[in-house]
């Protein structure tokens, strides 16, 4: 069974930079042609310079909380390739919080970036899928979803409330989605990460340099991953050598969730 995308056509939100842009990356140097979506329009043109006439990239700026904004990324993701074969849902935001202050509009703003996004461009991504299937074809793979998570989602640090209660909405909505899909024959999964070596860890480490040896500590393979392994793991997921696998969220943290006090902090 192939690990391959080549030929395939993928959406990565997040992708301006850290895990996202790393994802999009990787799926692209393997073959796919890959729609890079964000909010930030000049991080993009950064990081996709002299790409410009690399017909397998394309890139979309917008608001992905607004619906009429998804809406234009599916139309956008199609008139540059086509059709879509691979979704995934890198955009996300942390946001720390003190649990006994209102949190109304914290825990909402979460919801919306870490779950909502999702929940809308998958259903779209869905239909596309589904109509691009044309009449007669043979039974076999239509489309793959990939939701980002984090272990955040099943532990328990009272500053991080509102992130991991969103995280573990996306978690259950992978679930639902991935029976409520399977008999179009889409596949939705999810990734759960711990610690990596993100662009926000990179400012947090240089800001508390203690924090890399609080990491270490507490995780069985004592590193921190790099953004190359979850890239690995999402592009598995795409991939028709996880055909049979569906509604699952992959851990993908060196063993800390195995080990992982209430009282460790989760980076």
């Amino acid at each position: 069974m192939s690990f391959s995308v080549d030929g395939k056509t993928a959406i990565v939100t997040g992708a301006a930079n850290g895990i996202g842009f790393a994802i999009a990356r990787h799926l692209l140097d393997a073959g796919a042609n890959v729609m890079f979506a964000d909010m930030d329009e000049a991080r993009l043109k950064e990081e996709l310079s002299g790409e410009e006439d690399n017909p397998k990239v394309a890139y979309f700026a917008g608001d992905l909380r607004e619906k009429l904004t998804l809406a234009n990324l599916m139309s956008a993701t199609i008139d540059a390739f086509d059709r879509l074969d691979i979704l995934v849902n890198a955009s996300r935001e942390v946001a720390f919080v003190d649990p006994l202050e209102p949190l109304d509009e914290i825990v909402e703003n979460q919801l919306q970036q870490n779950l909502m996004i999702s929940l809308r461009l998958s259903q779209m991504a869905a239909r596309q899928m589904t109509a691009q299937v044309e009449e007669g074809a043979p039974d076999g793979p239509v489309g793959a979803i990939i939701n980002l998570s984090s272990i955040a989602a099943r532990r328990t640090r009272p500053e991080l409330l509102a992130f991991s209660v969103s995280t573990a909405a996306l978690d259950q909505f992978t679930r639902s989605l991935a029976v409520a899909l399977a008999p179009q024959r889409i596949r939705v999964n999810g990734v759960a990460f711990g610690s990596v070596m993100s662009s926000s860890l990179q400012a947090t480490l240089k800001e508390n340099p203690d924090y890399r040896a609080d990491i270490l500590a507490h995780t069985p393979l004592a590193r921190i991953a790099s953004a190359a392994e979850v890239s690995e793991t999402v592009r598995y997921l795409a991939s028709d050598g996880s055909g049979f696998m569906t509604g699952q969220i992959l851990t993908v943290d060196g063993g800390r969730s195995l080990i992982d006090p209430v009282s460790t902090p989760a980076h």
